[in-house]
């Protein structure tokens, strides 16, 4: 038999709560499943054969992130698509509790002849690139729910408001001004009631900086859209800046050292104090670029941290464009990126024109449950 005083100590150390030890894995993956037109993504799905498709759902499984945003991922009203991807993912082992998107502006009509050609309704006269309303937009699965009522679309944001804006004030662009969202595609602050607290994900795609006509009008506007989530941290846009913990993650279409546009400033968002870059990595970028030569000859930023897979002669080569970047006071446990021809010694994407040429990009967050939250 025990001491009376053992005991004692027994019973008050079953009393108090254990902190759990959570984490979080949050991704991000430009899927690429974007087709030419409204329902022929369900199409490709319900088919259970396209190629690309499964390729998503395979590297997903991989990856087994507990939350991640999609993005080049045609959008409908009801997420018929979304749901049925997920169907998909869930039949291989995989599948997420909760689905969340929102229409972007790809496809949306401006009225304008935005790219000059004399002619209206073009996908480049959309407020963001779109043969279609809801082509190649954002969409969000997670294990965990959605605060709806929480959700905080900015992509209504008009360019010519954002602090500082540098937006072009000649040719078409004089008219644009007048209706023209900074949002190509989509800039969300989502709320996930992870374990105790709100995990807030500010989520976007860039539009492209390439393309380009004389006025700048893609690389400026992908500067803007890359350096809105400072202004927003900074208080100083319409809405309060996120209090409880964030992650930033997306397709910046933006390298830090290569590449068109400006990348000075995703080299500012990779700076600021208030984010960490935990700078995932992957022997296949090393491989890929030294197997391809091309523009990646010429590049200064380190190949294992690229994260899309292009041309390599006449085009940009392999960049890091992909992001996910946890608030300074988040814990890290881990990083990593994962592509679909991982194994492959000689990576040919980017030669022969690859299904996936994104890799899926992983960082694992440190999630303590406080002692109040215990059940």
């Amino acid at each position: 038999m025990l001491p009376a005083s053992l005991c004692a100590a027994s019973l008050f150390l079953a009393a108090v709560p254990v902190r759990a030890e959570t984490v979080i894995r949050v991704a991000t993956l430009n899927s690429g499943l974007e087709r030419r037109g409204p329902g022929l993504l369900l199409r490709d799905i319900l088919s259970g054969q396209d190629e690309q498709v499964l390729q998503v759902r395979d590297l997903i499984r991989s990856a087994a992130p507990d939350i991640l945003l999609l993005t080049n991922f045609d959008h409908d009203l009801g997420l018929v698509a979304l749901r049925a991807f997920n169907d998909l993912l869930r039949e291989a082992g995989g599948g997420f509790d909760h689905v969340f998107a929102l229409a972007p502006n790809t496809g949306m009509a401006t009225g304008l002849d935005l790219d000059n050609d004399g002619w209206l309704g073009g996908a480049r006269d959309a407020q963001g690139y779109g043969e279609f309303a809801g082509q190649g937009g954002l969409a969000l699965l997670s294990r965990y729910p959605v605060d709806t009522a929480a959700v905080r679309d900015f992509s209504e944001l008009l360019w010519k408001d954002l602090p500082g804006s540098d937006m072009p004030a000649t040719g078409p662009d004089k008219d644009a001004a007048r209706i023209l969202r900074l949002s190509s595609v989509a800039h969300w602050d989502v709320p996930v009631l992870a374990p105790c607290r709100p995990l807030r994900l500010l989520a976007y795609h860039a539009t492209t900086p390439a393309f380009d006509g004389p006025e700048h009008r893609n690389s400026r506007r992908n500067r803007a859209q890359n350096l809105f989530w400072l202004d927003y941290l900074d208080g100083k846009l319409a809405w309060p800046a996120p209090t409880s913990p964030f992650v930033l993650l997306g397709d910046a279409n933006l390298d830090p050292a290569d590449g068109k546009g400006d990348t000075g400033a995703v080299r500012k968002l990779l700076a600021d104090a208030r984010l960490q870059d935990p700078a995932p990595r992957s022997e296949r970028g090393v491989r890929a670029a030294r197997a391809q030569g091309g523009a990646n000859r010429g590049q200064a930023g380190d190949p294992a941290l690229d994260t899309a897979d292009w041309r390599d002669e006449g085009g940009p080569g392999n960049l890091r464009v992909d992001y996910v970047l946890p608030a300074a006071g988040l814990e890290v446990r881990g990083s990593g990126l994962v592509w679909a021809d991982e194994s492959a010694e000689d990576p040919s994407v980017g030669r022969e024109g690859p299904v996936l040429r994104h890799a899926l990009v992983w960082v694992d967050i440190l999630w303590e449950a406080g002692s109040e939250c215990v059940d």
